[in-house]
């Protein structure tokens, strides 16, 4: 039995040193989370400002239809900003799918469809590139599109040479956090990113943070001054990374104090609606979000 415990001892000590010393990559697990339990965290609502406030949706919420469909929808329900995604085929006329290999022709259609529409581009993601090449293409779509950000899980490894690209492009990255495992689940590993990168801050999904055990408001609160974006959304269950979307107010996300928090840090960027429910027949859901959306920061302002 001793010399079982001997050998058992220095191997447990290999196996904890290696999960703790693993793969950096966005599928890894950050070994700091943030403790918090599901109850509200008070902000003072008094404070601060809603005016940099700014709706959009996320395309991928109508990843079911065509660029030019979702448009429609988008359209539809009110709302003048989106999230584009890299891949989703781009329809009404116009061949291929939205991303790096779009001729010039077919930017230019697009541009068009999105000026008749009075739509804009604002951000897009998420995308986690493999190399320098591919984030210079990244940079240089946005730019082509004028867009405020780019929603990316970045390679650890890549922290220093995206911190550079988004200072000379004038376009910052916003990490988003995805459930466990995934490297960034966790405002302590987005928080890590920034330091010494000036142009690297937060697109803060408060479904996912709900999802992985984390009160959104405390997250929101720990990431003070490096939020430049926000998916707007609900789950079902708290502390569940499988937990299934639902309409916002009727899940765990305390979207008030959420909104109260945003406003008391005077944050301004854009709110991206991502519903990834009833995907046929989300119409209605989203503007069911825009319509509580609007209350909230009515009664905040």
């Amino acid at each position: 039995m001793k010399r079982f415990a001997a050998f058992l001892l220095p191997m447990l000590a290999i196996i904890i040193f290696a999960g703790c010393n693993g793969s950096q990559s966005s599928s890894s697990s950050d070994s700091t989370a943030v403790k918090s339990d599901n109850s509200s965290a008070k902000t003072d609502s008094s404070s601060g400002s809603t005016a940099g406030f700014k709706l959009g949706v996320q395309m991928w919420t109508f990843m079911k239809f065509s660029f030019s469909d979702a448009l429609d929808k988008v359209d539809s329900s009110g709302i003048k900003n989106i999230e584009a995604f890299i891949g989703q085929k781009l329809g009404g006329g116009m061949q291929g799918s939205y991303g790096f290999d779009m001729s010039k022709e077919t930017r230019d259609k697009l541009k068009q469809l999105l000026q008749k529409k009075g739509i804009q581009i604002i951000a897009m993601g998420v995308i986690v590139p493999k190399n320098k090449a591919e984030w210079i293409k990244t940079f240089e779509l946005a730019k082509d599109f004028g867009l405020s950000y780019i929603t990316a899980e970045p390679i650890k490894s890549q922290w220093g040479m995206v911190d550079s690209l988004a200072g000379v492009y004038g376009i910052p990255v916003a990490i988003h956090d995805h459930p466990k495992p995934n490297m960034y689940w966790s405002p302590d590993s987005v928080l890590a990113a920034t330091v010494g990168h000036p142009h690297i801050g937060s697109c803060a999904d408060i479904g996912h943070w709900a999802r992985n055990g984390l009160n959104p408001v405390d997250c929101l609160k720990k990431l003070e001054g490096h939020i430049i974006g926000v998916h707007l959304k609900d789950v079902v269950k708290f502390d569940n990374p499988e937990a299934a979307d639902t309409l916002v107010s009727k899940g765990v996300v305390d979207l008030p104090s959420v909104l109260a928090e945003l406003k008391r840090q005077n944050f301004k960027g854009m709110l991206s609606i991502e519903h990834e429910s009833n995907w046929y027949h989300s119409v209605p859901d989203v503007i069911f979000t825009k319509n509580y959306y609007d209350s909230l920061v009515q009664k905040l302002q």
